[in-house]
């Protein structure tokens, strides 16, 4: 029977820390990988100010950003296609074929998907009522400077807003965080931050945009209604997978659970799930996507 002939030895979509740990763990046991990624390398990694939960020293996004595409730019055995986007993943039992915006085609008998989640915008949530097409940045994209003695509405409790704070220690910014009960949980780390106003929501709604201003009707869990007034809007909802079409097996949550994908195909990162997004689950996850392809490939020269 004649060998499969492929183009590499491992397809990575994704360039964030979970794909860069994959490519670097696949060359230290000579694998060879194509790593695609439409941005840049680990880009919203440059996007967090403060970071307290990695090893190695790191105490910012950029920081720890410019040492891995270092690393990953000095790895011989694998080549980088940045600026392509992957519009469509298949998988049989010889090999997995990825599809990218140029219409090229590059087969592997592995891929690791790594495409990490993107922010909820006000539509994707039911406690919000929002103008249509209104899209919000998140709150990691707004600049001390800009944000200098100025009210902002924080729509949701996720764990950013803790980061900006931390960030951002000195900042005379006042935060008027608006929350759903379910984010309850969530707003503990910020609770005690004199800059930040807790509001819990039953609903909110945005109002029309009034030159620079923010206006918003909310309706509290207990009932009661509030017009609120702000310099401006940002988002702290959540995040939802961002995951290319094809042969790729989605959860109700639209996340993509590891146990559930096809045999050539192996997700890492914050892919996953919801519960386990962070920087250190993502490397390691990464890092033994690559190693599942390693020793599934060797299992199969064995067989």
């Amino acid at each position: 029977m004649a060998e499969t002939l492929y183009d590499t030895d491992l397809i990575i979509i994704g360039g964030g820390p979970a794909g860069c740990a994959a490519a670097r763990i696949a060359a230290s046991v000579g694998m060879r990988s194509i790593l695609i990624e439409p941005d840049r390398l680990c880009r919203n990694l440059y996007r967090i100010p403060a970071l307290n939960n990695v090893l190695g020293g790191y105490t910012s996004g950029p920081e720890l950003a410019d040492s891995i595409v270092a690393e990953l730019k000095s790895t011989e055995l694998c080549r980088l296609e940045l600026g392509r986007h992957v519009t469509e993943l298949r998988a049989d039992e010889a090999r997995v074929t990825v599809t990218v915006d140029t219409g090229a085609r590059l087969t592997a008998p592995y891929a690791i998907v790594a495409t990490g989640v993107g922010p909820l915008q006000p539509r994707d949530v039911t406690w919000i009522t929002a103008p249509s097409g209104l899209t919000l940045p998140p709150l990691w994209q707004a600049e001390a400077d800009d944000a200098e003695g100025r009210a902002l509405l924080v729509l949701g409790g996720d764990r950013l807003i803790g980061t900006f704070l931390r960030a951002n220690p000195t900042t005379d910014t006042r935060l008027l965080v608006a929350y759903p009960a379910a984010d309850e949980y969530k707003i503990d780390e910020i609770r005690e931050d004199s800059r930040v106003t807790l509001l819990p929501v039953e609903h909110l709604t945005l109002g029309p945009a009034a030159g620079t201003a923010v206006a918003a009707e909310a309706m509290g869990q207990g009932g009661t209604r509030q017009t609120i007034t702000v310099d401006a809007a940002y988002l702290s909802i959540g995040n939802a997978p961002t995951a290319p079409s094809g042969d790729l097996t989605r959860g109700v949550d639209g996340y993509c659970p590891p146990t559930d994908q096809h045999p050539r195909v192996i997700v890492a990162g914050d892919l996953r799930s919801a519960r386990f997004q962070r920087i250190m689950t993502a490397l390691g996850s990464g890092s033994e996507a690559a190693l599942h392809a390693y020793y599934a490939a060797r299992d199969s020269r064995d067989q």
